[in-house]
């Protein structure tokens, strides 16, 4: 099947800025239009020179009443020519005002476009994706686009305008000499695109490993601590410094191309102009070629051929940002396979009444979760616990459809959840989970992350509800203090409390909590469950959990094991079948085994 050249999948992308193409493009070619004029009054000039009152300018200038006087012909001169260097000074401006105003423009719709198509796609897809090469697309491959824009574009316009115009005006003076001097052309064309079919592939392999240096950097960042721990530093160097050299010896397999371009137009540019220099000046010592006239076509020959030179550099930012386009359209078309459409509801409907019917869910040969049968009351506390790996957080993921199951359904209050609007479903589910997302904002932001209009005093009540508000009066600006990126700036305890005050605050019909207290102290952990106790009441609540001490007031626990659910009950009930659960609880609370 034919892939669909880049430009023209950017062309169609950008079909709402065709107006800006078409008038940056005609402020390009008006440019060149006056850009090759001063050539041509320089052999206007000459011919005055020498030959006076029979001067082209004396005998054909404003209709046929010429300006005979040679001094009146030079101060005409002298005024045209003022207004040529005024014309392309002006339009100069405007094409670098359009041109570059339209690249801003672009580059930011297309990142944002990018960026939210990103959002948009199903958790599945992240797993064969790393984050430094999304980064890399999203950043510097839209970036590349917006350099060609800046001025690519408008020299590939002026080099083809400045071809034909120029070849007008040799055919126009002297047929036979414009063949000659015009059959270098086609071979550097020719050239151009014949280095540039070999560059595709080249500029491919750049950008990808492009992505590759940015997705270990990207990693590497955010491990630091972890590096610095091991005493790794120098082995993650070496990572960097294998990707940087794939990086390296790419570009440099480009280069070995796009090096050669130049060159070789600079020998057929040569030959072009040794054309016009040779056989113009025989057929002007022969009187087949007024002076001025091979004045114009020497100059000339210089500025049809020379900016071809231009070429290899615009070959060479032309197939940069055709890959790096080509990488950004391609994330862009990536379908989403999750209907973000449904039907519509608000918290204020939602009584928070769950059920799994024959749920089943694989991560590829991976089966996680198989015939899940459950229904969880509205407004009680339900608990999943269960060893690592047996499907607790899968059923979350299903249930925010982070992940679509493979068979079965779940229903919200007797809807299926596949059936009702994807945003309407999140908004009325509050999600703590075991690393919960921070910016790089304000204490208050990050409490009020999602909601608008939230008033200061709403704010704090979330987060003495969370149990937060004490370490934060003790901030140097209390809950206007930045807490750094990714909230590191705070222990770990701290950030759970302020995503348990953001959950509080949005106040859903269904609360979930995904392993907020694994990774906390004792004391935080106590803390956190004197808030849940508050907060779960007349509310559907789920806790998944590895400390069992997290769950035992819980109105139903349900350990999961290979993907199914093996015990469910009360931690009393449970504890009395003294069987997987009961053996959890002994092994965490250093309990002697019970008598058989």
């Amino acid at each position: 099947m034919p892939t669909t050249h880049p430009l023209k999948k950017l062309l169609h992308y950008a079909k709402q800025y065709r107006s800006d193409f078409r008038l940056a493009a005609l402020y390009s070619v008006l440019n060149k239009f006056f850009d090759i004029l001063p050539e041509v009054l320089i052999g206007v000039a000459v011919d005055i020179v020498v030959n006076g009152d029979k001067s082209f300018l004396a005998k054909r200038v404003l209709g046929g009443f010429g300006i005979v006087d040679t001094w009146h012909q030079l101060i005409f001169l002298g005024l045209v020519n003022a207004l040529i260097w005024g014309g392309e000074s002006w339009f100069e401006y405007l094409l670098s005002l359009k041109w570059r105003k339209l690249a801003q423009n672009l580059q930011h719709d297309l990142r944002l476009d990018t960026y939210d198509h990103v959002q948009k796609l199903e958790m599945a897809y992240f797993e064969n994706q790393r984050t430094g090469n999304l980064m890399s697309i999203l950043n510097e491959d839209i970036n590349q686009m917006e350099r060609f824009l800046n001025g690519g574009a408008n020299q590939i316009i002026q080099v083809v305008c400045s071809s034909i115009m120029v070849s007008a005006v040799f055919f126009a003076l002297q047929p036979s000499l414009a063949v000659i001097s015009l059959l270098p052309v086609p071979a550097i064309l020719f050239g151009a695109f014949w280095f540039q079919k070999r560059l595709a592939p080249r500029y491919a392999e750049v950008r990808e490993a492009a992505g590759d240096v940015s997705a270990r950097l990207n990693n590497n960042l955010l491990g630091l601590a972890t590096i610095k721990a091991f005493a790794t530093e120098d082995f993650e160097k070496s990572h960097i410094a294998e990707a940087s050299n794939n990086y390296r010896e790419a570009n440099a397999r480009a280069i070995a191309i796009s090096s050669a371009i130049t060159p070789v137009i600079r020998m057929a540019i040569l030959a072009g102009f040794t054309a016009t220099l040779v056989y113009g000046g025989w057929l002007t010592l022969h009187g087949d070629l007024a002076i001025g006239a091979y004045s114009v076509l020497v100059y000339l020959t210089q500025r049809l051929l020379w900016p071809m030179t231009g070429l290899a550099d615009v070959a060479d930012m032309y197939q940069r940002s055709m890959s790096a386009i080509d990488r950004a359209m391609n994330l862009l078309d990536t379908k989403i396979s999750i209907s973000y459409e449904g039907q519509h509801l608000t918290p204020a409907t939602v009584k928070g009444e769950l059920r799994f019917e024959n749920v089943g869910f694989s991560y590829g040969d991976q089966i996680t979760l198989q015939d899940i049968n459950l229904r969880i009351p509205a407004g009680k506390t339900v608990a999943f616990v269960g060893s690592t790996g047996s499907g607790k957080s899968t059923l979350v993921k299903l249930l925010l459809r982070f992940y679509t199951p493979q068979h079965g359904r779940i229903l919200l209050d007797g809807i299926p959840t596949d059936s009702l609007n994807l945003q309407d479903l999140r908004r009325v589910i509050g999600y703590v989970a075991q690393d919960s997302f921070l910016t790089d904002g304000t204490i208050a932001d990050n409490i009020a992350y999602g909601m608008d209009h939230v008033s200061d005093e709403a704010i704090a009540a979330a987060a003495q509800a969370a149990e937060a508000s004490e370490f934060i009066n003790k901030l140097p600006l209390g809950f206007a203090t930045r807490i750094g990126e990714r909230g590191q700036k705070l222990s770990g305890g701290q950030r759970q409390r302020l995503a348990l005050a953001r959950a509080i605050l949005k106040n859903p019909p269904i609360l979930i909590l995904d392993e907020a207290t694994s990774a906390v102290d004792n004391e935080t952990e106590a803390a956190i469950q004197r808030s849940l106790d508050v907060v779960s009441r007349h509310r559907t609540t789920i806790v998944i959990a590895h400390r069992l001490s997290t769950v035992r007031q819980a109105d139903c626990i349900h350990l999961l094991e290979g993907g199914r659910i093996i015990e469910s009950g009360t931690h009393d009930e449970l504890l009395s079948l003294n069987a997987g659960y009961a053996s959890l609880w002994r092994l965490q609370t250093g309990e002697k085994q019970l008598q058989q």
